[in-house]
């Protein structure tokens, strides 16, 4: 049996220093490259360590960590912090003197003497290490250098690379950390590095950064840190979640009065500071990191549909991955046009219809602002999180499925517009110079598979019919209009047949014209035999002629635009959500802007809004007519929409300065269900229409917010719109004897609320 040498016996308190000695023995060489010149160094070993040294990196991009991203409404209140980390860079004058002596004290002690590593602390270390008391020497710009690196590797998606201190290092990471260091502070004064690091740091799951712990914890900011509070986040640097003064309250005690010792040996305070400090007991005032849209302080989905626009564009990377990084990680200021009051409105509005209901029926407002397409609110009657007693759906109602929460497989993407697509059919008879005021032959309900429809347009061929009739047996709700009316009379009183008569005597050509003109779209996008998107903004097609009454499922956003485009004399301007968007340097991004064109004719958005406003006045929305009110007395101008299922309701509106989509109905597709004796905020209905709930939502909110966006009068239509009837074409089938066939409820294959030809006729004078 050999014997151990006494003297390397690692046993004694000397083998344990020859021992670390040995292992550590390049750090070694590191510290004596660092005092005297390599030739100096006597040895190979020493030699080749030195040159390894020195082909090491000396630099280190210090790219900004991550940071929250903010989202901001259109008077700057926030919206919602998103966040990979949640992290908010302050600094070093914004925090408190305290925090800044306090991590010095217990971190490096001679941050202000040494160059980035600290020798001193390295023997130190050594020897006490050998002693069996395992020391760090680390110094803050070492650790800054570590925390760079991490970051780095978590923001490239190489988290299982990073290199925590003491647990998965080799020598040479080390040296490596060591280099970085000492080329840091050549590059870097003190404070500079000083405030990276408070910025970096973490200090618990929730809390990255000096800002966000002193929230978290205290619910303070950096800058109003107490002596007790500073001692404590400097304490957590060594091991946040040993020293957690949630969960380890007594460690956490043990470790700030530990900090407070080394600030009183330091002379960083007084004894007296000291004694009252130590004295305090370990108290937190937690302030819950909420990230995500899902804890917006208004208007979830709205942020939701933000970010979905960022994410969705290529500016802001060439991949999904790329984009998710910039947003989440980039501390972007997001600039946004929602109206905190009009929010607010809507809100309640949505809330007061259907906030909480068994049966889940929805209920959504949305609003845009003619003439520039800015999104004034946007709301529903569902929460992101799951409450009790409360109807909780990530969807949202009101956008495209595309610009929603989830997948376009699963999500919603519109409903059923049903009669509120009639005025497109109006707007192009007035279109071709014809009077409102024209006669036509409301009583027909089918029209033969020959028969000659108009169509310019190289589009399929015009289509809806059975195999052996034509097409489908139109419904209108009451039986006594199925007779001879003017243009105008059928549309203010919603009448189905008189839309089909009038849509006989155009060129169907030119109503897709107006439509495509108005931004109308499918809310899903269209695809080919493998699944591949191949529009995501398909067109409604005005040939498949039960589109003429609303059978293509749209979004509320895509009507309350198209309706703007009235208001604002016939200019379409496409929906923006976003006004500016800033990076962290304050530098700007990508943003949206308004994008307006000429869509439709002015004298002929004139005779739409002469229209709409006596569909108030007299005709399916008298009973919701806003201007009824004596101290709000405006000119409104609507249409009223139902499907054949009656389960999805509408009232699309506008003054001159803002345009509104109400919607009431189901928001699931369920295809047995129908708006029929359906109860809803205690009052039964037989069956739903348009002006019943939806309508006083509407009116609810026009008469709060339109004031504030402007509700002068209307331009008027030029007199030959309006005036003498002009002679009627003849173009309708010759059978004009009302049928009592029952009514029929065809399949159009309109996705997940396909119901049938899109609507059951508004009820006239009263939806």
């Amino acid at each position: 049996m050999t014997r151990k040498n006494p003297i390397f016996d690692t046993a004694t308190t000397l083998g344990k220093i020859l021992g670390f000695l040995g292992v550590s023995a390049i750090c070694g060489v590191l510290v004596a490259g660092l005092l005297v010149p390599a030739a100096a160094v006597s040895g190979s070993a020493a030699s080749g360590s030195i040159q390894f040294f020195d082909t090491l990196p000396a630099e280190l991009q210090v790219d900004p960590p991550s940071q929250n991203t903010t989202i901001l409404a259109k008077d700057g209140s926030p919206i919602a912090s998103i966040y990979a980390e949640n992290r908010t860079k302050v600094p070093l004058d914004s925090m408190s003197p305290f925090i800044k002596d306090a991590v010095i004290a217990i971190e490096d002690s001679r941050f202000y003497e040494h160059g980035g590593i600290d020798t001193t602390g390295i023997m130190r270390a050594l020897v006490s290490t050998a002693r069996g008391n395992k020391q760090g020497a680390s110094t803050i710009t070492q650790q800054y250098v570590n925390n760079v690196i991490n970051e780095s590797l978590v923001a490239s998606g190489k988290g299982d690379d990073v290199l925590l201190n003491g647990v998965n290092k080799g020598v040479g990471d080390k040296l490596r950390e060591m280099k970085l260091a000492i080329a840091l502070e050549k590059k870097f004064s003190k404070e500079q590095i000083l405030e990276g690091y408070l910025n970096i740091v973490f200090f618990n799951r929730d809390a990255y950064g000096i800002e966000a712990a002193s929230k978290f914890f205290f619910s303070t900011t950096a800058k109003d840190l107490t002596l007790p509070q500073a001692a404590l986040l400097a304490g957590l640097v060594n091991s946040p979640s040993a020293f957690d003064p949630i969960t380890n309250p007594d460690n956490s005690k043990v470790r700030r009065d530990l900090v407070l010792n080394a600030m009183l040996a330091q002379k960083k305070i007084t004894q007296a500071q000291y004694d009252e400090a130590v004295a305090t007991p370990v108290t937190t005032k937690v302030t819950p990191a909420r990230q995500g849209c899902a804890y917006a302080t208004m208007a979830p989905y709205f942020c939701d549909y933000v970010l979905h626009l960022l994410l969705n564009n290529p500016a802001y990377g060439d991949t999904q991955e790329d984009r998710e990084k910039r947003v989440m990680r980039g501390g972007l200021t997001i600039q946004t046009t929602l109206d905190p009051t009009a929010q607010n409105v809507a809100q309640q509005q949505v809330d007061a219809t259907a906030g909480a209901n068994p049966d889940k029926w929805g209920a959504s407002i949305v609003s845009v602002q003619p003439g520039t397409g800015q999104i004034v609110s946007m709301a529903q009657n569902t929460v992101w999180l799951p409450q009790e007693g409360k109807f909780d759906q990530t969807q949202n109602f009101n956008v495209d499925v595309l610009d929603a929460n989830g997948n376009d497989l699963n999500g919603i993407g519109g409903f059923q517009p049903g009669s509120t697509m009639k005025p497109f059919t109006f707007a192009q008879w007035l279109n071709e110079g014809k009077s409102m005021e024209t006669t036509i032959n409301a009583a027909v309900r089918k029209y033969p598979q020959n028969f000659p429809w108009k169509n310019t347009c190289p589009a399929p061929t015009v289509g809806w019919y059975d195999s052996a009739n034509g097409t489908f047996d139109l419904q209108n709700s009451d039986e006594g209009y199925y007779r001879n009316m003017t243009v105008l009379y059928g549309l203010k009183n919603s009448i189905n047949t008189a839309t089909f008569a009038s849509a006989a005597q155009v060129d169907l050509c030119g109503i897709q014209g107006i439509v495509d003109a108005t931004g109308i779209h499918g809310g899903l996008p269209a695809r080919d035999n493998t699944g591949k998107i191949t529009d995501p903004n398909p067109k409604v097609p005005m040939t498949t002629l039960a589109n003429l009454i609303g059978s293509t499922q749209t979004a509320p956003l895509t009507m309350a635009t198209a309706f703007a485009t009235f208001a604002a004399d016939g200019k379409y301007c496409a929906p923006i959500a976003i006004t500016s968007v800033k990076d962290q340097s304050g530098a700007d991004l990508p943003a949206q802007s308004s994008s307006c064109k000429d869509a439709v004719k002015p004298e002929v958005a004139r005779g739409v809004a002469y229209a709409m406003q006596e569909v108030l006045n007299s005709g399916s929305g008298s009973l919701i007519r806003p201007s009824l009110s004596t101290k709000n007395n405006f000119p409104v101008a609507a249409k009223t929409g139902t499907n054949d299922s009656n389960g999805s309701t509408w009232v699309v509106g506008y003054t001159t300065g803002l345009a509104t989509a109400s919607w009431f109905g189901d928001p699931l597709g369920n295809q047995s269900r129908y708006g029929r004796n359906l109860t809803v905020n205690g009052k039964f209905y037989p069956s739903i229409d348009g002006y019943m709930i939806a309508g006083p939502q509407f009116t609810n909110y026009m008469l709060a917010v339109a004031p504030a966006y402007g509700t002068n009068p209307f331009q008027q239509p030029p007199s030959n719109l309006t005036g003498a009837p002009a002679p009627q074409r003849n173009n309708t089938p010759s059978n004009t004897t009302p049928s009592t066939t029952p009514k029929q409820t065809p399949s159009t294959g309109t996705g997940n609320n396909g119901n049938g030809n899109g609507n059951s006729g508004d009820t006239p004078g009263k939806d």
